[in-house]
């Protein structure tokens, strides 16, 4: 080809020197379209958020659309009910520590919420461990959905600040496509909507006691 051009660049006439041009044109232009092809596309935004419902007392980590895990959990009692509504994840503590009005405890083993907490949206609300393992799979807690330890962790190191969090106080067609059929038993006593809850807001600290809601359910 370019000992083609040569000979073209060569000639006087100028039909010859009109092909010239004709064959330099296409070669930039195929030129270009390779280069179009050849760039890589930008990377699709990964979306997360997570589903817990509360009648199958269930978790699932949901990406892009597609059921990645799902964990049994433990949520609220009949006096102390699970918040129901679509939340934020708003801070991700590492070995937290547990307040309530006259208790502080450290963390360890005794502590309530175990070695991880996943802040929401509404104040003292969030998913983290227990000390009392035997209460997953149950309405027994405080208002948090509970998991175990090693189930814990592995969503932590899964979902980021901003993560979207629903809690479903009734079966629908989602939940039911996600955990399969609803449990038969009456599961929505012990509900309230997150209209009965107030927000909470963090400025990103590392450490339970600089957040302006303390983690107090469990």
């Amino acid at each position: 080809m370019k000992a083609l051009i040569k000979r073209l660049q060569a000639a006087e006439k100028p039909v010859a020197r009109v092909l010239v041009t004709f064959v330099l044109a296409a070669m930039t232009a195929r030129q270009g379209v390779a280069q179009t092809a050849a760039a890589p596309s930008a990377p699709a935004q990964n979306r997360r958020r997570v589903v817990v419902s509360i009648p199958h007392r269930k978790l699932a980590l949901m990406e892009n659309g597609h059921v990645k895990k799902v964990y049994r959990v433990a949520v609220g009692a009949a006096n102390s009910p699970s918040p129901s509504g679509i939340f934020q994840v708003k801070n991700r503590l590492v070995a937290p520590t547990y307040y309530h009005p006259g208790k502080v405890i450290p963390a360890g083993a005794n502590n309530p919420l175990g070695t991880r907490w996943i802040g929401l949206s509404t104040k003292g609300y969030g998913i983290h461990g227990t000390n009392v393992e035997s209460s997953i799979g149950k309405a027994a807690s405080h208002g948090c959905i509970r998991m175990h330890r090693k189930d814990l962790e592995e969503l932590f190191a899964d979902v980021q600040v901003g993560d979207e969090v629903e809690i479903r106080a009734a079966a629908d067609p989602e939940t039911e496509s996600i955990f399969g059929a609803a449990p038969t038993e009456s599961t929505t006593e012990g509900v309230v909507t997150a209209s009965a809850t107030s927000s909470v807001e963090s400025n990103g600290s590392s450490t339970v006691a600089a957040l302006s809601g303390e983690p107090t359910q469990q």
